[in-house]
């Protein structure tokens, strides 16, 4: 027993206490090829002791590459475990976000098949059916779902994080539970609400992030349970890098917009419900807002990292709503436990298909902040593809927020670090190499340079606010000067709302590609590419 009871004190539903196996007896369940889903959303509330004894099981057999499975989960989980499979060749697909190093590299390399997907969207399609339309049973063969607790009638008190629970249940054959008794249960803190198919979906009833849609439980077919497996695994939630001079400077940019906002009255003075992705910047920009002179504010977002705690404590945020509480394992969860009973009535965990809603999402006026791979000078945002083909991690639920909030905001530092230049590359480019956010979506840029509103300009203008407030001060006459030329010569030739010189517009990503920078000495063309 742990010091948070036993797995049979969990189970309230005792006709199913029999079902109570080893994590090893539970792989004879798994074969190769199937589909499965999981619980978790960033490394919270994941299956942990069943995928690490049947990857030790794959390693110690030497069946690398004969066990493996599509794996379905709602973004991404704990490195132990999903990352552990990629280094073993055991994922074929996978859906729909992802963080591991090993899971990219199999993506990057051709072993591993990945869609990326709007969160919130994938949550309502996996429900559908549309993802195991190709299956034999039109279902996912297995689902692997961490709880707290199951409730006398067999519902499922759910971890440190939501997903896409309620979609997997619905479409899965079979159910194994696992049971971790490494945390308290949590309990109270879930608002599950399972959507309908159309044409009979409903109305979501979230009016204040503090709404109460649904039940504090996931309902479940327990004739569906085949197994139920104790876990003593606690979430291994990430840690951020500190926050730097740069991250601290973007947060000060996005705090005095606030401020001009709220003195023009496009902004109550306790602002508007807050979402922020995840990393570093975004974590930065919250713990900003903790020493900020703005009050009773709300969060409406998809996680909950570690300065969303220092939020609480300095006594400005009022009420979270998010799908997952994506704290550090070794200083964000020991916190939140410590003082559970400060922070447990002011969060909300909800499925994903109701924390990404873009319903809510609107309804409420949520201020949307993410931060991208690069940005154009038109205002286009690339989150995901590095060159534009190399997968980082997905697009996550930033296009979520940023295509329906009040407010959407994207922030980044104007360069990254270069090995080969002390400048570093710049995130202010011509044309991103990948679109993921148009710029029909966004309205402000910001870097440790400064922030461009970009609300009611026309290309043109934005393109030369973006360069004069956003980029780096050594790329602003590199991109002035494809921006002067551009203008030009579209416009004689009379195609000029937005100028773009095809021909070159990549010319300092060649660049990076060939020397190792990004700083070219002049737009010229060389090579007819077309010879």
């Amino acid at each position: 027993m742990s010091q948070y009871g036993s797995v049979q004190g969990r189970i309230r539903c005792k006709s199913l206490l029999n079902k109570v196996i080893s994590a090893e007896e539970a792989l004879k369940y798994f074969k190769h090829g199937m589909s499965l889903g999981w619980s978790g959303f960033t490394p919270a509330g994941y299956p942990k002791a069943i995928p690490i004894a049947l990857a030790d099981y794959v390693e110690k057999n030497n069946l690398q590459g004969k066990m493996r499975f599509d794996l379905f989960i709602g973004a991404s989980v704990g490195a132990e475990t999903e990352d552990k499979w990629a280094s073993l060749d055991m994922i074929d697909r996978r859906w729909p976000y992802q963080t591991g190093k090993n899971v990219a590299l199999g993506i990057n390399d051709g072993h591993i098949r990945m869609g990326d997907k709007h969160l919130s969207m994938f949550a309502q399609d996996l429900g559908y059916g549309f993802y195991t339309k190709d299956t034999k049973t039109g279902k996912l063969d297995l689902a692997l779902i961490e709880v707290g607790a199951v409730t006398e009638d067999g519902g499922l008190i759910l971890g440190a994080s939501v997903g896409v629970v309620p979609e997997i249940l619905m479409i899965s054959d079979s159910i194994i539970l696992e049971v971790n008794t490494s945390m308290p249960s949590l309990e109270g803190i879930h608002d599950i609400v399972v959507n309908k198919n159309p044409p009979n979906r409903e109305v979501l009833n979230i009016t204040k992030v503090s709404s109460r849609a649904g039940t504090p439980y996931v309902p479940c077919d327990t004739s569906k349970i085949i197994a139920i497996v104790e876990s003593k695994y606690p979430d291994k939630g990430r840690a951020f890098a500190g926050i730097d001079e740069s991250s601290a400077a973007i947060a000060n940019n996005i705090i005095d917009f606030f401020k001009h906002e709220v003195k023009a009255g496009r902004l109550p003075k306790n602002l508007l419900p807050l979402q922020s992705g995840v990393g570093s910047i975004a974590n930065a920009v919250v713990g900003g807002l903790a020493k900020s002179p703005f009050y009773n504010l709300s969060v409406y977002t998809e996680v909950l990292q570690d300065t969303m705690l220092d939020l609480f404590d300095s006594g400005r945020l009022e009420a979270a709503s998010s799908c997952s509480l994506s704290l550090s394992e070794n200083e964000g969860f020991p916190r939140f436990l410590a003082n559970i009973d400060k922070y447990f009535d002011k969060i909300t965990l909800r499925p994903l298909s109701v924390a990404n809603n873009p319903e809510v999402i609107r309804r409420l006026g949520v201020i949307a902040m993410n931060t991208p791979v690069e940005i154009d000078i038109y205002c286009h945002a690339n989150s995901t593809l590095v060159g534009g083909t190399r997968m980082i991690n997905g697009i996550g639920g930033s296009g979520d927020f940023l295509r329906n909030g009040y407010l959407k905001i994207m922030h980044t530092p104007s360069t990254r670090p270069s090995k080969a230049d002390p400048t570093g590359i710049t995130c202010i480019v011509p044309h991103c190499q990948h679109i993921d956010h148009t710029e029909h979506d966004l309205d402000c840029v910001v870097t440790e340079q400064g922030l461009a509103d970009c609300r009611g300009l026309a290309p043109k203008d934005r393109a030369k606010l973006i360069i004069e407030k956003c980029a780096h001060p050594e790329y602003r006459p590199i991109l002035s000067e494809y921006l002067a030329l551009a203008t030009a010569e579209c416009i004689k030739r009379k195609v000029g709302h937005e100028p773009q010189l095809w021909d070159r517009v990549f010319k300092m990503q060649f660049n990076l590609a060939k020397n190792g920078s990004m700083k070219i000495k002049n737009w010229d063309i060389k090579i007819d590419l077309c010879e």
